[in-house]
């Protein structure tokens, strides 16, 4: 299926709220908002999708995801507290998005911690697991090729073997990370 490269190059998912996007004064939910459908529209599946919503962020706000903010305006700090909760969230509960970041935003808050420099590793992550999901989901493609070659109608069964093999790698992700989430949990109980 030579369809991993047109999938490749028909996905937006390098779009991210960078750094040197985000003002250096603190901004009301609007402008948040605005921040956010701004630099993720390339990867919303449909026009009308919401990337964030006045509930939304109330609903984290309500559930303690980030420290609280001053005068109803946003830092810096929050809106990449925020980036990391909008990416997580898609993978994980919100209680679990809560315990994975508790740590990080007692820090912030406290100023222990360059929640920056921080927030710029993710995105070096990330940047190296684009690399790596552009080198698997070519392997997936072959191999789901190479498992219906020959057969009737192998396009359609090529494809719904690399959607099921794809959803199955999802999942194993997702399950490793929860099982780091409950690691955090254990040892957030034994020190606490």
């Amino acid at each position: 299926m030579g369809k991993a490269d047109e999938i490749i190059k028909s996905m937006a998912y390098h779009n991210q709220v960078l750094p040197e996007d985000i003002p250096k004064i603190d901004l009301y939910i609007d402008q948040v908002i605005q921040l956010f459908e701004t630099s993720f529209a390339e990867s919303k599946r449909y026009p009308d999708e919401k990337i964030l919503t006045k509930t939304m962020i109330n609903n984290y706000a309500k559930g303690k995801l980030f420290y609280p903010v001053q005068n109803k305006k946003y830092s810096r700090n929050h809106i990449m507290l925020i980036s990391l909760i909008y990416q997580m969230k898609s993978a994980l509960s919100i209680n679990d998005v809560k315990q994975v970041l508790h740590g990080i935003n007692e820090k912030a808050a406290q100023k222990e911690l360059d929640l920056e420099q921080f927030y710029r590793s993710y995105l070096d992550l990330q940047q190296g697991n684009a690399e790596i999901f552009e080198e698997g989901l070519k392997r997936q493609s072959e191999e789901a090729a190479e498992q219906v070659a020959g057969a009737h109608e192998s396009e359609e069964l090529e494809r719904v073997l690399l959607i099921a093999s794809l959803v199955h790698t999802s999942n194993l992700y997702r399950r490793a990370a929860e099982k780091l989430v409950d690691e955090m949990a254990k040892g957030a109980d034994t020190n606490g």
